[in-house]
Formats: structure tokens, C-alpha cells, sequence
């Protein structure tokens, strides 16, 4: 396993989040957009001009996506919405198909074809949580009996999709249909150890929370609280690790014209006093460059 060097990380210079989610770079708009799932908060940055900006919500956004047309899909815990960052007009595309006092919708991404995937997760940590597919605002549940929904990306030609439960440090693989997007041959992808009993975190590897796949079909995955980035062949081989300054990461996306920026989003919810002293960049948007680019943002269709 190749360690990568980590000393050319940086931060975003802006404030960080409770729980930052979803990274995207917008090809279009040349910005990054991420969600703070606990803070309510849509956040947008623009590397060439500096700027950042917010957006405030009454309720949680689980995860984006750029539309076709222009403006954002938002999963929310009561629903999908179509979100225009220019007005701050936001009108409901489909309701959420379960009891939003107990589930809420979490990481979604668009494939090639502008479906949107996304999965829920259950406020009590019980496996009630499953991953919907939603083409032109009409949604189908297709798998199940997990308990948080993460780490969904696609390969590059779009035949196999990743899925993971947090909860139970497995990420699953799915074929995918080409003509109907239907799903197949659900497998463990990959499966990592679950933190034993008073084991302290620095002997902990994480658990699999959100993912990117890069061009050469490398699935880029954050261990939350194992203070790191896995790079996984196709196969689920470990290729090559990131460590990194915070215990949390939450997410990873490519941005930048070349695609060869690696953002990180991160988390500093319910993290102890003493961490949070000890790392500064807890909840802030790490990112830094790499050798292999990324796949392009893929934009949902309504």
C-alpha cells in the first residue's frame, strides 16, 4: 500500500462546518459546492475570485447534485427539491417517501443517464434505511436493510455502482443495467473491521463514509474518524492511503478544470474538546492535488 504525502493540504478559507457533506465542483460555474447537514446550510466557494457563499434551510440537506437547466437538486430530510442559488427559490420536486421524524435522505449523486440515487438514514441507528433511484422526479426504492447510506459512486462506464453502510464498516458493489438502471449482484465490495470495545481511535481504521471514483475507476473512499483517505482498486484492494489532519473526514470530490483538486469535506460534530484543540481544521474543506483526475459531476434530470 502506497502512503500519500500529506504535508500539501490545505484548508478553504472559509468557516468550518458541524458536518460538511456533498462535494461537487460545478464545471460550469468553476465553484465547489458541499452541504452542513446539522448547520442547514448550502455553501458555495469560488477559488478564482475567493468568494464564499451560504445559503440558510429550516431543515437538513443531505446531499446536492447540479441540474440540467441549471440550479440544484437538494435531498432534504421532507423531500427532493429544486433549489436556484441566484433567487433562493426552492419548489419540491417529490416527497419523502418515509416518516421524516424518523428517517431523513442522505449522500445522493446523479449518474450519466441524470437519475438520482440517494439513500436515507435512520435517526435511531437501526437498519431501516434503504437507496432510492429517482428518474424525473418519480422514485423507486431498490435496496435495503442497512442503516446509513454512504459512499455511492459510480465506475466509469457507469456498469457498477457503490454503496456503503457506515454503521457496519461494509461497502457493497451493484451491477448496474445500462438500459433500465436496474440493479444486480449486490457483493461485498469491501469490508473493514469494526472498532472494538474500548479501543482507542488511534488504533482505529474508520469506517467508510463518503466516496469519489477517480478516471482510472479507483474508488477514493473517507474513513470516518480513522483520519484518512483509501484509494480501492476496482476490486476493492487497498492502493493507496491519504492521512490527514483531522480525525473525520466525510467526504471526498475531484474539482478544478483538470480535475486533479482533491477536496475533502470534514466534521467536527460531537467531536471531544481536547480533539477539536488538538486539530483546528476540523469541519473546514481540505483539498490538495493529485496525479490521477477525477470523473466530472454528473447533473441530475427533472
Amino acid at each position: 500500500m502506497l502512503t500519500l504525502q500529506s504535508s500539501a493540504i490545505e484548508a478553504l478559507p472559509v468557516p468550518p462546518s458541524v458536518l460538511g457533506e456533498s462535494p461537487f465542483w460545478h464545471p460550469d460555474e468553476q465553484r465547489l459546492y458541499w452541504v452542513d447537514i446539522p448547520g442547514r446550510r448550502l455553501n458555495a466557494f469560488d477559488p478564482r475570485r475567493q468568494q464564499h457563499d451560504q445559503w440558510a434551510f429550516e431543515t437538513e440537506p443531505g446531499s446536492i447534485a447540479p441540474l440540467h437547466g441549471g440550479g440544484l437538486l437538494i435531498a432534504m430530510r421532507d423531500g427532493l427539491w429544486r433549489f436556484d442559488p441566484e433567487s433562493g427559490v426552492r419548489s419540491r420536486v417529490a416527497d419523502a417517501p418515509f416518516d421524516p421524524a424518523l428517517q431523513r435522505f442522505n449522500d445522493g449523486k446523479a449518474d450519466a443517464q441524470g437519475r438520482f440515487w440517494v439513500g436515507t438514514i435512520d435517526d435511531k441507528r437501526e437498519p431501516k434505511a434503504a437507496l432510492y433511484r429517482y428518474v424525473r422526479g418519480h422514485g423507486e426504492r431498490l435496496a435495503a436493510d442497512i442503516t446509513v447510506s454512504n459512499g455511492l459512486g459510480f465506475s466509469p462506464d457507469g456498469r457498477a455502482l457503490f454503496w456503503s453502510d457506515t454503521k457496519a464498516h461494509t461497502i457493497y458493489a451493484f451491477d448496474v443495467d445500462g438500459h433500465d438502471g436496474s440493479l444486480s449482484r449486490r457483493r461485498v465490495f469491501k469490508q473493514f473491521p469494526l472498532r472494538a470495545e474500548g479501543q482507542p481511535l488511534a488504533a482505529y481504521g474508520g469506517r467508510p463514509d463518503g466516496a469519489a471514483v477517480d478516471s482510472e475507476g479507483a474508488y477514493w473512499v473517507a474513513m470516518f474518524e480513522g483520519q484518512r483517505l483509501l484509494r480501492l482498486s476496482p476490486e476493492g484492494e487497498v492502493l493507496a492511503e491519504l492521512p490527514l489532519p483531522v480525525r473525520c473526514p466525510t467526504m471526498p470530490c475531484f474539482g478544478g478544470a483538470d480535475l486533479k483538486t482533491l477536496y475533502i469535506t470534514t466534521g467536527r460534530e460531537k467531536r471531544p474538546a481536547e480533539e477539536l484543540a488538538q486539530q483546528p481544521l476540523a469541519g473546514c474543506v481540505l483539498h490538495l492535488r493529485v496525479a490521477v483526475p477525477g470523473l466530472p459531476v454528473c447533473f441530475a434530470r427533472l
